[in-house]
């Protein structure tokens, strides 16, 4: 089976925590993150809560994703379909934290 393979072109920061991404496919998501920073992920993804590293975001060179300082990204292909997948990250993330609380 062919899967997709997409990199990120660009990313701009349009609000607190939320994403212009621009794919190698000439698409673009706008993604709101901080229902996401918590949680299972929140050893790594925790810290961008604070907006001074989460505005650090770049894309890396390798990769071609999201990349920030402390070594948190994020697949591309989940942030191009992230329309599918937020509402299941921000979930496990609220469940996450209840069980951790």
């Amino acid at each position: 089976m062919n899967h997709p393979i997409y990199q990120v072109r660009t990313v701009e920061i349009v609000e607190p925590y939320t994403l212009r991404v621009r794919f190698s496919d000439d698409t673009e998501q706008i993604v709101y993150l901080k229902p996401v920073l918590a949680g299972e992920l929140g050893e790594l993804y925790g810290p961008l809560l604070d907006l001074q590293l989460f505005n650090q975001v770049a894309v890396g060179p390798e990769v071609k994703t999201l990349v920030w300082l402390n070594g948190a990204d994020f697949d591309p292909a989940t942030l191009h379909d992230w329309p599918k997948y937020k509402d299941a990250f921000a979930a496990r993330a609220r469940e996450w934290e209840r069980v951790s609380a």
